[in-house]
C-alpha cells in the first residue's frame, strides 16, 4: 500500500477527480482500510496498485477543500456529486483506498475482499461510467 498521490490523469478536462480504471473505497474507520488494504495485496493486486486516503487527504486533494472549510464544490454532474460525497464521508472521519481495477474481473476479486469489511461507500470509474459496487 501506498500514499495517495494525485495525477492529471485522475482528473477530467473540469479538473473534476475521475480516475479511470480504479475503483475507489471508503471505509467508516482506518483499521478497516488498512486491514482491508493488506487482503487486498493478500488475493493478488500489488501494493503499488493500492493506495491509502486519510480523511485530510480526500478533503485537501479530492474535494479541494483547506481544513474544516464548509464550503463545497459546485455540483459537475456525476462526478461532481461523488466528490461531494467523498467530502461528506471524510468529515465524518471516513478513511478510503484507491485500486487499480480495470477490469471487471479485477473489480469483482477487489470487492470479494471489501464486502468481508463494513465500508461505507464503493465506486469504480469507467472510461465513460461510474459504477457503484456492492
Amino acid at each position: 500500500m501506498q500514499p495517495f498521490l494525485m495525477t492529471p490523469k485522475m482528473t477530467t478536462i473540469q479538473d473534476v477527480f475521475y480516475p479511470t480504471g480504479y475503483a475507489f473505497v471508503m471505509f467508516p474507520d482506518a483499521a478497516n482500510a488498512e486491514e482491508a488494504a493488506q487482503k487486498i495485496e493478500q488475493a493478488g493486486f500489488s501494493d503499488q496498485d493500492v493506495m491509502f486516503l486519510a480523511p485530510s487527504v480526500i478533503l485537501r486533494e479530492i474535494g479541494r477543500i483547506d481544513g474544516e472549510s464548509s464550503v463545497e464544490l459546485p455540483s459537475v454532474g456525476t462526478e461532481g456529486a461523488t466528490v461531494n460525497k467523498y467530502i461528506n464521508l471524510a468529515r465524518q472521519g471516513h478513511h478510503a483506498l484507491m485500486v487499480s481495477a480495470p477490469s471487471d474481473e479485477d473489480a469483482e476479486k477487489l470487492m470479494a475482499v471489501v464486502r468481508e469489511f463494513p465500508f461505507s461507500y464503493a465506486q469504480k470509474y469507467h472510461m465513460l461510467a461510474m459504477e457503484d459496487l456492492e
